[in-house]
């Protein structure tokens, strides 16, 4: 899979184990299966720490606690995977926790969550207070479906999207390979805006720069849209 990301262009890749309650999710493993992998795959692309972290009470007090030990090269921003069986009433309070914290929330894959195709307004509210958004890359080809794809595509015109990532989890279903997806995304949005959210943003991470909270509005192809967007 790193392989395959190389070869697709590829220059940094972030390796997200789950910290949930089905699996433990220990650092120093994390760090020793990154350095194994990486003296594998070479030098390209280069791997970085970093986890799908869910909000379970455990893992919120630990972050609070220990900041750097969930986040992305042990900076400042964090992935946080929502349940697909209930969003807590409580998730800006615990939003507000982490920010206070030093960690800015990235909202995986929303597009993918058949609970949050139906906040779109709460979405726009995390965005406003210091969260941001990754949607998968394969969700704007219609790998999972016609209803993840068009929030994808609702998502852009409300200038709510900041990454796009793989989401890769093998070789063949949900490759490494982001390269039709930025095809896509020139195709549909402008070379200027892909490499905002395939290059530019994802390197501001990494490097634990600051990003712009809130984007503009974007211009999108027309879409048919379904009615519960509404």
């Amino acid at each position: 899979m790193v392989r395959m990301a190389a070869e697709g262009g590829t220059s940094d890749i972030v390796a997200t184990p789950h910290a949930n309650l089905e699996f433990q999710f220990q650092p120093e493993l994390v760090q020793a299966r990154i350095a194994e992998v990486q003296q594998a795959a070479g030098d390209a692309p280069r791997i970085h720490y970093g986890c799908d972290f869910h909000l379970s009470y455990d893992n919120i007090q630990d972050a609070i606690a220990h900041p750097g030990r969930y986040s992305i090269n042990h900076l400042n921003y964090i992935l946080v995977e929502f349940s697909d069986l209930a969003i807590f009433h409580t998730t800006t309070s615990i939003f507000e926790q982490l920010l206070h914290a030093g960690l800015s929330p990235i909202i995986t894959h929303p597009e993918r969550n058949l609970l949050l195709q139906k906040r779109l307004k709460e979405l726009e509210g995390w965005v406003e207070m210091g969260c941001f958004i990754q949607l998968t890359g394969q969700s704007f080809l219609g790998r999972f479906g016609n209803r993840a794809r068009d929030f994808s595509y609702l998502l852009m015109k409300h200038g709510l999207v900041h990454f796009i990532a793989s989401d890769a989890h093998d070789l063949k279903h949900r490759p490494t390979a982001l390269e039709p997806v930025r095809k896509h995304l020139v195709s549909e949005f402008g070379e200027a805006e892909a490499n905002r959210l395939l290059v530019d943003n994802p390197k501001a991470v990494l490097e634990g720069r600051l990003l712009e909270r809130v984007s503009m509005p974007q211009s999108v192809p027309a879409r048919k849209w379904f009615r519960f967007w509404a």
